[in-house]
């Protein structure tokens, strides 16, 4: 049994993702309730500490936080509180803590409103208000019962914890704060150190007691929660201990006298994959009442979602009602079953859609074995951050369960990952509930494939995006427009001079140096910028056009260099330029350009010239130039000379290549 999420006005389960704002249906708006189900999970707890590591994943920081807190690893101590109530077989409740240090500062036990003993544990005298807070509870999402701002509730349910450490009985309460879904369900009040605990126990009036005394307290009354390390006090046998020490002592003492063991727990929680519709994969499950719960041979799978399943307004899984589908035969005895009718979340589709794309025509398993291992892991994979506590998390766990099948050799899915940023439309990121989207294929139809492609690499870093404007794909547009003309025509004008020796050597230089720009620039995601080289290289080739004749090899080989450079970003354009310049098909089958070192190296660097710091002279010197050389240089400017006169030099600065300091007094 698990909570879900209920509509009542629907009369539909829904998905987390589904319930919005305040907990309200996707669908219709009514606030949705909680109610128990039985659901399917995936024990993804399993593998919760190998998730943790990334040794053969190259992914971006942020992103490893995320997971890391979504699996939120605690080490800490269950800790045994006894009960104090007759007529009870339970005779102890466990809770877990990461902070066993202030075990004697514990004044109140709160239980989920869900936990199994609440009913068990309640007092006749506290039942109607016990069952009243309950429900009441139980209509809340998790997000809402966790929200710091939210008042603080609790109902006492009449019973009493014992804490086995100093004997004393502290009342047992029950609080929305406290989710089933996270630990034992159970926590234990300690208000002196804890914040929230802090502000139940002020508003209900319950002891606060500190046990880790700051340095310097002299007994007063906290203002609140003290969190920090410190000095033990009120804590029997450990008093006096630094509350770090005492951590360790007190968690010995518990485990020798059974009272605690030392443990690991996670926020994670299995998998719930269950959903209550109609779309998703089945899940391969009979029910026979003779065999029980039988999963579907494999040989049957997979299994089909039914044609002729009828739709109704009750919001309810039309598979529930389809005979066709549900009536089934057991795959054990051979006798009558039913199907289970809940069908998968969709997020186990993209779990190994990736797998599938290595041999997408294979008919005699998910995928070709040896295409798999051919093509996998990814070498780049690219997705938003949005995603890195699902899908991202939830491919990463699938993967790691796969191999462990024997169905991959592999550990991770993804080698890199590269998050990239989104569109802004009038101050808001593009969504359908805002009305901001812009349609892509309505500029397609004008402008092309490839400005659409070219504006939205321009627009801004990748991984930031950027905010849509129309000015700006025009810009891209013209851009484009130009590159067609400087390739399809050439100028073969008497008037104009041909290339000569040095403006051959500066072309090769200008087109090596943008190749290197561009390769460094796609290889790093720098989308932008390494458009900004290829619109740079563009003016150079057109300065050149207007003032030479480019009939020659040189200029064909500078214009085909661009053209190999471009087609990665406007992949369209490219091919036909391609074809009609003459090439062999395709321009997608040739190799990328490379550059040579040695013309890229610059012959001149710009020296600056400052006097006390500030810029008097700009000269071209040759990037030999020595420090000897540059002084005399520097001093023997006109400009630096107008400001020396008759005052005396006190040092010349030096920076290798980049600028000279003259000092003066």
């Amino acid at each position: 049994m698990a909570p879900a999420n209920w509509c009542p006005q629907c009369q539909t389960v829904l998905a987390n993702e589904q319930v919005v704002g305040e907990g309200l249906c996707e669908r219709c708006g009514t606030p949705v309730i909680r109610r128990d189900l039985e659901q399917w999970f995936l024990r993804i707890t399993k593998y919760a500490d190998e998730l943790l590591e990334y040794t053969e994943a190259e992914w971006p920081e942020r992103i490893k936080v995320m997971q890391r807190n979504w699996i939120g690893r605690s080490t800490g101590v269950d800790i045994s509180f006894g009960i104090d109530i007759e007529g009870v077989d339970d005779k102890e409740i466990w809770v877990f803590t990461t902070r066993p240090d202030t075990i004697y500062g514990v004044t109140f036990f709160v239980l989920a409103p869900e936990h199994p003993l609440v009913e068990k544990l309640t007092t006749p005298e506290h039942k109607d208000e016990v069952q009243e807070y309950v429900e009441r509870a139980r209509s809340q999402t998790d997000i809402e019962r966790l929200s710091l701002e939210k008042e603080k509730t609790g109902v006492f349910i009449g019973a009493y914890a014992i804490n086995k450490l100093n004997g004393e009985r502290v009342p047992i309460w029950i609080a929305d704060y406290v989710l089933l879904s996270y630990g034992t369900g159970a926590v234990m009040g300690v208000p002196g150190h804890d914040q929230r605990d802090f502000e139940f126990a002020h508003d209900f009036g319950l002891p606060i007691r500190v046990v880790i005394a700051p340095e310097g307290w002299a007994g007063e009354e906290l203002e609140e929660a003290y969190v920090d390390p410190g000095t033990m006090v009120n804590s029997g046998q450990f008093d006096g201990m630094p509350s770090e020490q005492g951590m360790e002592a007190i968690s010995d003492f518990m485990e020798a006298n059974s009272y605690g063991i030392r443990t690991v727990r996670y926020r994670i929680r299995d998998w719930l994959i269950s959903r209550q519709r109609y779309w998703g994969a089945p899940i391969p499950i009979v029910y026979c009442d003779k065999c029980g719960t039988v999963p579907v041979p494999e040989s049957d799978l997979p299994v089909l979602l039914p044609e002729d399943a009828e739709f109704k307004p009750t919001g309810e899984s039309p598979l529930k009602y389809c005979e066709s589908f549900v009536n089934t035969t057991c795959p054990g005895c051979g006798g009558p079953a039913q199907r289970e009718t809940d069908t998968m979340d969709t997020f186990m589709c993209s779990n190994w859609y990736f797998l599938r794309y290595t041999s997408p025509g294979y008919d005699t398993g998910p995928y070709d074995p040896s295409k798999m291992a051919y093509w996998m892991p990814v070498d780049q994979y690219t997705g938003g951050a949005e995603h890195a506590t699902m899908h991202l998390l939830y491919a990463r766990f699938f993967n790691k369960a796969i191999r462990d099948l024997g169905l991959a050799g592999f550990n991770e899915p993804f080698t890199r990952l590269f998050n990239q940023g989104t569109i802004v439309m009038e101050r808001q990121k593009m969504s359908k509930s805002r009305g901001n989207v812009v349609n892509p294929d309505e500029y397609v139809a004008k402008l092309g494939a490839d400005t659409v492609r070219g504006y939205l690499m321009f627009i801004g870093p990748w991984d930031q995006g950027g905010g849509w404007d129309d000015s700006g794909i025009s810009g891209i547009s013209r851009w484009l427009n130009r590159v067609w003309n400087l390739v399809l025509e050439e100028q073969k004008s008497a008037n104009l001079p041909s290339l000569d020796g040095a403006a051959v050597t500066e072309l090769r230089r200008q087109t090596h140096k943008t190749v290197k720009r561009v390769t460094e620039d796609l290889e790093k995601f720098r989308f932008n910028t390494m458009l900004a080289a290829l619109m740079e290289f563009t003016n150079y080739l057109s300065k050149i056009k207007e003032t030479r004749s480019v009939a020659g090899e040189e200029w064909r080989e500078a214009t085909k260099t661009l053209l190999l450079l471009l087609a990665p970003s406007a992949p369209h354009i490219t091919e036909e330029l391609w074809e009609r310049v003459g090439y062999t098909y395709s321009i997608h089958n040739q190799s990328f350009p490379s550059w040579d070192e040695a013309m890229v190296v610059e012959e001149q660097v710009t020296l600056v010239i400052q006097v006390n710091g500030k810029l008097r002279d700009r000269v071209e010197v040759p990037v030999s130039i020595t420090e000897t050389e540059a002084r005399e240089l520097a001093l023997g400017s006109t400009r630096v000379q107008a400001y020396i006169n008759d005052r005396k030099v006190r040092n010349v600065i030096y920076v290798p290549g980049r600028l000279v300091n003259v000092v003066i007094s």
